[in-house]
């Protein structure tokens, strides 16, 4: 399947020299996946919700600060009759929304997740939500600042967070979405008084103020057909994932993105590896990454490794000019997700802290796994006595 049916010539475009505070009113009022973004009518980037809410420029400064060429994920530049699986690789790698679609080097339309998710709706029976969703999410307290919040959305590069009350349990979900309305709506509101003051009291609101609730919930055991549709019905970015027999309680977050990263999971000898943020790569290569992740695999023979993502987050501290970036690495695996993260100056060196992490946990699940065998059958000759 390609994506000449699934792309539409529908899309919201602004100019590069317009004003911050117009576009930020466009996503306030219109709720877009993503802006396209031309320079005298030719395509100059995309821009979405996320890029808004963590810029911190002013309501008066130009689009073209947001499309500047140094940006971290430009949005993939999709040819019109390009595979669906691809189309939904290049989404999650440039962590994205939408993105530009061409004909003939002219730009044609847009191709969003939600256009993908809604023409492979059908095929999506044959998951359930335990094959694709992120264990052990990041939560956050009621009585969190906002800050906080924008500053683990940013580090984390997620748009959802699961909001628990003093006894841990799920009481709300804060996303991107509720932040950025948030904010642009109180910034409309201010009109005289010091502007840094009032950012500092925006930051300083509670999560309870603003988080949705009660929450949407799923548990493993659902299709991810119907874990879709509900996220399609009520525009939801994702759900959180809880046990059936108490949903106050958080196993984890399924996303749209999940689901359009599941897409691309395939049966080729060497494991399916996502890679996000792929424009930070410097002398670490797809290829070195993917046989390292494979050779730590190696060390456990009993588990199966469906799916690799690798992701890389630049940092604004530097040393000699070279950025701090975090790797995070996560396995999906036959036996549970496994995961490895860490920091260094450049990707390589993230990369390589972050694969020696990977490799101690794979081998502690190893020999928890070996340890649990040996006490079943340690178990089982003492009930033979």
């Amino acid at each position: 399947m390609n994506i000449s049916d699934i792309a539409t010539t529908e899309y919201i475009e602004v100019d590069v020299g317009t004003r911050m505070g117009k576009v930020r009113s466009t996503f306030e009022n219109g709720n877009p996946k993503g802006i396209i973004v031309t320079d005298d009518g030719a395509y100059e980037g995309v821009i979405g919700e996320r890029e808004v809410l963590q810029s911190h420029v002013e309501d008066d400064a130009k689009v073209s600060a947001l499309t500047k060429p140094s940006r971290n994920d430009p949005a993939p530049k999709v040819d019109r009759y390009e595979d669906v699986r691809e189309v939904a690789r290049m989404l999650v790698e440039g962590n994205t929304k939408v993105a530009p679609v061409f004909e003939n080097d002219e730009l044609w339309g847009v191709v969003t997740e939600d256009a993908i998710l809604e023409a492979v709706l059908e095929n999506l029976d044959a998951l359930t939500v335990a094959d694709i969703y992120t264990d052990e999410p990041y939560t956050l307290r009621e009585d969190d600042g906002i800050g906080k919040a924008i500053n683990r959305l940013r580090e984390h590069n997620i748009s959802r967070i699961p909001v628990l009350n003093e006894n841990g349990y799920l009481t709300g979900v804060v996303t991107t979405h509720d932040i950025a309305d948030f904010v642009i709506r109180e910034n409309h509101k201010t009109t005289t008084g010091d502007r840094v003051g009032d950012t500092d009291r925006l930051l300083d609101v509670p999560l309870y103020d603003i988080m949705a609730s009660p929450v949407e919930t799923t548990t493993v055991e659902t299709s991810g057909r119907e874990a879709v549709e509900r996220m399609l019905e009520n525009d939801y970015g994702g759900l959180v994932v809880t046990p059936a027999e108490d949903d106050r309680v958080v196993s984890g977050v399924v996303t749209k993105t999940d689901v359009l990263r599941a897409l691309t999971f395939t049966e080729e000898e060497h494991m399916d590896v996502q890679i996000t943020n792929v424009s930070l790569l410097d002398t670490v290569t797809r290829e070195g990454i993917v046989e390292a992740i494979e050779e730590v695999a190696d060390k456990y023979a009993e588990m199966q490794v469906m799916h690799a993502h690798v992701r890389f987050h630049e940092h604004k501290e530097k040393l000699r000019g070279t950025p701090l970036i975090q790797c995070q690495i996560r396995l999906r695996t036959n036996k549970g997700q496994i995961a490895g993260s860490g920091e260094g100056y450049g990707a390589a060196n993230a990369f390589r802290v972050a694969i020696d992490k990977l490799e101690r946990n794979v081998l502690e699940k190893k020999g928890v796994q070996s340890d649990e065998e040996y006490r079943g059958q340690l178990l089982r000759k003492l009930n033979e006595l």
